[in-house]
């Protein structure tokens, strides 16, 4: 059986700030921005472009969890396995079988590019679902994914450098044509169509989950999954997510204003409500008489979902070796290949997750409703691991600085604060955490009742798994982990009775109120609860954790 050390050592540190940006932007600007620009504006008018700004800010406090977890324990797959270290295998259990079924996300991209490419293949996309020969032409795409990752990091972070650029190039070619096409004046407020808030700023809410904001903003997290192949990691990994983030803010917000600018008035009788392409930007740019515009957006409808399903599969490799380093996968399944330096056994096994994942959803709308909410409750359970960790280092620093008040050998220096500990993190974790349940609160009834009840499954696959040496008994495990199932089964009731497509007993703004409070309690539950994890954590696990 591969030994986890071993194996962590043979992943390649070949990966620079560039790199690493450039892995975290191509995974955000995947097929959201070929969509997203419209779908707001239905939703929220011109004042989606305030959905954009707070989508940015919100995911940058979340995002600024997960650059210290990065920075200050890199590790290959680290969303995977930061949680089973502060909160347990309970939790570790339920989050790692979300990370495995997030394995959808890659195939939502793969079904955008088959929704596209039917543009020059009629016959593989019909009403909302991929045909048989489209399963066949997806599977074979997978397939060609899967073989790019099978080289080396270098050859990764090389060819999606390449892929990234062309993704930059071509939404900002989209921009400056639609502009030099003709723009709208004050279309911006214009009372003929509501003015700048049509639907009321309530809609800019609305709009973060029901618009696509959010979808689009994910994937931030990409240059963390990699903080064990990078090249001073404490260092590049927070400058590169931040930097991704920022620069996908700025790209989404000139699409939509290039949107909001250049839609004809006669697409506008109805309202933004009543504005409805197939293809938003590929056809305004037919509408406008943009053919050459046009062709160079239907081609780049396979590249920028294309560059992010890329990115996805080798994410997805290395959560699939942390899941085997939790022990939710077989060890198998962590091996890494020496000369390569990737994990080509989880590659296999992401490549036939996807394929499952094409044939009974195939749709792109389908398989995002239910990945979404899996990404944010990975980003919920990072913003408690990383108060538990802090909870945990002032306990030893506080025992440290009593044992040498008592005249002991041992001082405070003997433990040191771990280097790249993000300042005001001790508002930002709680704030994140209420942040990630609120969006997935928003995402509404018809995707939580599906999403909650598939992470639900992972209580009885804890149950049901193997017992390791030297592990806590399994009715400690249960009652150290209990708060996330709590927290699961409590947004579901909320979802249920509240205002995002639930049965309204619970109206706006209470719903979203009671979320708050609801996430803050169980906060603070999950942190002291992981607190006592660590303090009752065997040898090895704590050595492991401070190591």
């Amino acid at each position: 059986m591969p030994d986890a050390l071993s194996q962590e050592h043979r992943l390649k540190r070949d990966l620079g700030f560039w790199g690493l940006t450039a892995i975290g932007f191509s995974n955000i600007l995947g097929s959201g921005w070929l969509f997203a620009a419209l779908y707001a504006s239905q939703t929220a008018g011109p004042a989606a472009l305030l959905s954009w700004v707070g989508a940015g800010v919100l995911c940058a406090l979340v995002a600024l969890v997960m650059v210290e977890l990065g920075a200050t324990r890199p590790e290959g797959g680290g969303t995977a396995r930061w949680p089973l270290y502060a909160s347990g295998r309970l939790v570790g259990t339920m989050i790692g079988w979300s990370v495995l079924l997030s394995v959808g996300g890659t195939a939502a991209e793969i079904s955008a590019i088959m929704q596209y490419a039917a543009h020059y293949v009629p016959g593989i996309y019909q009403g909302d679902s991929l045909t048989g020969s489209g399963l066949a032409l997806a599977a074979g795409l997978s397939v060609l994914l899967t073989a790019l990752n099978w080289f080396a990091v270098r050859l990764f972070a090389r060819l999606n450098n390449l892929v990234s650029l062309l993704k930059v190039i071509i939404p900002l070619v989209t921009v400056v044509a639609l502009f030099l096409s003709g723009t709208h004046a004050g279309r911006l407020t214009d009372p003929a169509h509501g003015g700048f808030a049509p639907y009321g700023y309530a809609a800019c809410l609305t709009a973060l989950a029901g618009g696509g904001i959010v979808y689009s903003v994910n994937g931030f997290q990409a240059p963390l999954d990699f903080s064990g192949e990078a090249r001073r990691p404490r260092r590049t990994v927070p400058a590169a997510v931040l930097t991704g983030i920022g620069l996908a803010v700025v790209v989404y917000l000139l699409l939509q204003l290039a949107f909001l600018y250049t839609v004809p008035d006669a697409n506008l009788a109805h309202g933004w409500q009543g504005v409805s392409f197939d293809s938003p930007f590929g056809q305004l740019a037919l509408v406008l008489n943009l053919q050459w515009l046009a062709t160079l957006l239907y081609a780049d409808a396979v590249i920028s979902p294309g560059g992010s399903a890329y990115v996805g599969v080798a994410i997805d490799a290395r959560h699939t070796y942390a899941l085997a380093k939790n022990g939710l996968l077989p060890r198998f399944f962590m091996r890494i290949d020496p000369r390569s330096g990737s994990a080509r056994r989880a590659l296999v096994l992401n490549l036939a997750v996807i394929v499952v994942f094409l044939l009974p959803f195939g749709g792109w709308q389908q398989i995002v409703s239910v990945m979404g909410d899996m990404y944010l409750l990975i980003y919920a359970a990072s913003a408690v691991a990383v108060a538990v960790f802090r909870a945990h280092e002032r306990e030893r620093e506080d025992f440290a600085a009593g044992e040498a008040a008592g005249g002991a050998a041992q001082s405070v220096a003997h433990v040191p604060r771990k280097p790249g500990r993000m300042p005001g993190m001790r508002w930002i974790a709680p704030v994140s955490f209420v942040v990630s349940s609120e969006f997935i609160y928003w995402s509404g009834w018809h995707s939580l009742r599906l999403a909650l009840p598939f992470v639900l499954l992972g209580l009885p696959m804890f149950l049901l798994l193997r017992r390791f040496p030297g592990e806590l008994p399994r009715r400690v495990e249960l009652r150290q982990g209990a708060w996330l199932v709590c927290h699961l089964a409590v947004l579901t009731l909320l979802s249920w009775l509240g205002s995002f497509g639930g049965s309204g007993r619970l109206p706006a703004p209470y719903d979203s109120v009671a979320v708050a409070l609801v996430a803050l309690a169980v906060f603070a539950w999950a942190v002291r609860a992981g607190a006592g994890h660590l303090r009752a954590a065997p040898a090895r696990v704590a050595d492991g954790l401070n190591g």
